[in-house]
């Protein structure tokens, strides 16, 4: 009996990941290329390394269409896709994180979690302002923060007004927002 693995090839640098670090592709009827990062559509899966610099080297170089054996339309708008969708994904866990209780924002909540040594890690709006941020740092110490969105697109996504300091309460949800939130930050940032 064989076993299937978790690792894949990237189609660009050729190194074998476990998928989780890779970005799923598949080859639709009609030659386009869509993202497939829930695993759920038919069809040989195209991986490439979780990063916006890759991507954009493989689309670069129409290896969408090479490894396909010229099926694949080349399309650019593919890049800003994935981002949208990575991004979008982020923001979502973090109302499944506030309906599940592991969520908190606000300096003063966000404080008292800190103090009460209940965070996971942090959230903070990209456009946060110096003062605000170096007190919470303080207070933070080791623990992990992310800083993805401005705090229009957290308000937007958390129904909320201002939402600039934000914090995850250890427990299973806020692992899952964790990666979630991880992985938007590598693909913008490796």
């Amino acid at each position: 009996m064989k076993l299937e693995t978790e690792d894949r090839k990237c189609i660009l640098t050729g190194i074998v990941k476990d998928k989780s670090e890779l970005l799923r592709f598949t080859l639709l009827p009609g030659g386009l290329i869509v993202p497939d990062f829930k695993r759920k559509l038919p069809g040989r899966g195209i991986y490439v390394s979780n990063s916006k610099k890759l991507l954009k080297q493989t689309l670069d170089k129409h290896l969408f269409a090479k490894v396909t054996k010229g099926k694949a339309k080349d399309d650019i708008s593919l890049l800003g896709m994935v981002e949208d969708l990575l991004k979008k994904k982020g923001l979502e866990t973090l109302n499944l994180a506030r309906k599940a209780g592991a969520f908190v924002s606000g300096f003063d909540k966000v404080k008292d979690a800190l103090l009460k040594n209940n965070v996971s890690f942090l959230l903070e709006a990209k456009d946060a302002a110096f003062d605000g941020h170096e007190k919470i740092l303080a207070l933070a110490k080791d623990i992990v923060f992310f800083d993805l969105y401005t705090t229009e697109e957290l308000d937007k996504a958390l129904d909320k007004v201002n939402t600039v300091h934000a914090a995850f309460l250890k427990n299973e949800m806020s692992l899952a927002a964790y990666k979630e939130l991880k992985r938007y930050e590598q693909f913008l940032n490796s």
